[in-house]
């Protein structure tokens, strides 16, 4: 930043500088020339014919440097076929003027004919009265004064934009030390948190940096959370497996006559609490991404198709917007659809219904509707048949987790899931609410 200010700033000083000598010094050379010109006007109010055909002066001119030989201030009159008519500081010197043309105008040249003595000289063409000659009419002074006051213009320039340019880096450069403050006592926090000595950035800063302070805070907080659902993940995992491990060692250490029924059944057990877990842990990376993306009428029916195969004698329709997206991954919805159809065509009566965006109206929210023709379940076992393990049937295969990883993974996503009755079958109705994808 401080770089790319110094640049800037030079090169605008540079580029203003270089304007204004142009300017100044232009101003200045043209009050000199302006001041030539008045003397040249003067000269030709002044100047009339003699007897002979020779130009003098009816008055004469103000300035007495013209008197003084070498005095830097000089004037000349020239004719074709006359002698040249000097004022009498060109001494025994001559003023070589471009004379070979008719300019009713003045004009103004540099000339060096005099060696060191730089000039300044001005000139016109002049017809006199009553005389067919053409006159050239020219004063001519030394640079010296002129390049002097230039001068002076540029070195109090040069001086001036030099101050100028120190103080705007010297400005520059505390406001990125002062202003880049908040960012490196952000950068010692983030130390002091590395290093054990505090959990967020607490101290007050300006609201600039503030928004930035708050993604910090949140990042530690989301990361806390993911470390603390990792550490519960593994606490619930060891807390389900350590049971049926139990089972399997006391089984064996009695050497029961049932033990590979035993083993076959608890593993079963333990496969599905793998599972559950690891659905979590699959949904907790992926939900982290922020990229997730479904379409609901595709995942349906892949299950539908999947299910079919398992229950031939079930009855599946469906309806509502198949093109409804949610923001969850594609595994992740299979698993949840999955289970639910699955539960409805195991326990129902034969016919399941699934609808797609029950409520289109909502736009955060999709609603996906599964409804089966079975018994139902009582009001006040709802909620215990999210809990892990929980069966109402224990007539039919089945471990009981089904539902709770429906409700984690959903939950996850933000999403949820609750039960009631359905009013058209009459049976089960699972009410699956997922956030829906941006533009769908």
């Amino acid at each position: 930043m401080l770089l790319i200010a110094v640049a800037w700033i030079s090169v605008l000083l540079l580029g203003g500088g270089l304007a204004l000598d142009r300017t100044m010094t232009g101003l200045a050379t043209r009050n000199f020339d302006d001041q030539l010109g008045y003397m040249l006007t003067a000269m030709v109010g002044s100047a009339e014919l003699g007897p002979d055909g020779e130009v003098f002066f009816n008055r004469a001119l103000g300035d007495q440097r013209f008197l003084e030989p070498n005095s830097g201030l000089y004037w000349q009159i020239s004719g074709k076929g006359h002698e040249d008519f000097p004022s009498r500081s060109l001494w025994d010197r001559t003023l070589k003027l471009k004379g070979d043309h008719f300019d009713g105008n003045p004009h103004v040249y540099d000339s060096e004919q005099f060696g060191e003595e730089r000039l300044r000289i001005i000139e016109r063409s002049v017809i006199l009265p009553g005389s067919p000659i053409k006159w050239q009419f020219a004063v001519a002074a030394s640079r010296s004064d002129l390049d002097a006051q230039i001068r002076r213009i540029r070195a109090i320039l040069i001086w001036s934009f030099v101050v100028l340019g120190l103080g705007l880096i010297a400005m520059a450069a505390m406001q990125t030390y002062y202003g880049l403050g908040p960012l490196r006592r952000v950068r010692r926090a983030i130390a002091d948190m590395r290093e054990g000595q505090a959990r967020r950035v607490d101290e007050p800063l300006p609201l600039e940096v503030q928004p930035l302070v708050e993604e910090i805070n949140g990042l530690l907080e989301h990361s806390e959370r993911q470390a603390e659902e990792a550490r519960t993940h593994a606490g619930n995992l060891a807390h389900a497996l350590k049971t049926p491990l139990t089972v399997v060692m006391n089984a064996a250490t009695a050497k029961a006559d049932d033990l590979s029924d035993t083993v076959i059944r608890e593993a079963a057990v333990m496969r599905r609490q793998v599972d559950h877990h690891l659905a979590r842990a699959r949904a907790v990376g992926r939900r982290a991404t922020g990229l997730a993306r479904a379409s609901v009428g595709e995942s349906a029916e892949a299950v539908e198709r999947a299910v079919v195969r398992l229950y031939p004698h079930v009855r599946f329709d469906m309806d509502g917007n198949r093109e409804a997206s949610v923001a969850i991954e594609r595994q992740d919805l299979d698993e949840i659809l999955g289970n639910l159809i699955e539960n409805a065509a195991k326990y129902g009566g034969g016919s399941v219904f699934v609808t797609i965006d029950a409520v289109p109206d909502d736009p955060r929210h999709c609603e996906i509707w599964i409804e089966d023709d079975g018994m139902g379940i009582p009001a006040e076992a709802k909620d215990k048949l999210f809990a892990r393990g929980a069966r109402l049937d224990t007539g039919k295969p089945g471990t009981g987790l089904g539902l709770a990883i429906v409700r984690d993974v959903a939950e996850l996503y933000g999403g949820s899931i609750t039960l009631g009755e359905s009013e058209d079958l009459g049976g089960l109705l699972a009410v699956l609410r997922l956030p829906r994808a941006a533009g769908k």
